[in-house]
């Protein structure tokens, strides 16, 4: 495990090096580079979602929400609740749709006892995952 971890680091940073030094011969042979306003412009119509939990930990089957906003994805748009349970990220009978402005809130309960790392997923975007101890 750790000789897999040092050959990534090894690798990382290789790749990083050969990232500056293309760069640096792009730009000193007179290669003009992509024009920032273009990578800004993508980042900001890509989809995005955002997820809170209104609960830090919770008893089994207890009731709590998450609740968050979408950016760039259709109002009405179907966004669904997801669980990592393993390695795999399983998706939950919890769906709603987006409001006008985007906002959303989700009733939430859970019975699988321990840390749940969720996710609210939809429209082409991933949100950032929430972490709810079930006790």
């Amino acid at each position: 495990m750790d000789r897999f971890r040092r050959a990534s680091a090894a690798a990382l940073l290789t790749a990083v090096a050969l990232a500056g030094a293309v760069g640096g011969a792009a730009a000193s042979s007179g290669v003009p580079a992509p024009p920032s306003g273009e990578r800004a412009h993508d980042l900001a119509t890509r989809p995005a979602i955002s997820a809170h939990a209104t609960a830090r930990a919770v008893a089994a089957w207890e009731e709590f929400r998450i609740h968050g906003s979408a950016r760039n994805i259709t109002s009405g748009t179907p966004i669904t609740l997801q669980q990592k349970q393993g390695k795999r990220w399983v998706s939950l009978p919890a769906t709603i749709r987006t409001a006008a402005g985007g906002e959303y809130s989700l009733r939430v309960k859970l019975g699988i006892k321990g840390e749940n790392a969720l996710r609210i997923v939809g429209g082409g975007a991933v949100s950032p995952v929430v972490r709810t101890t079930v006790s």
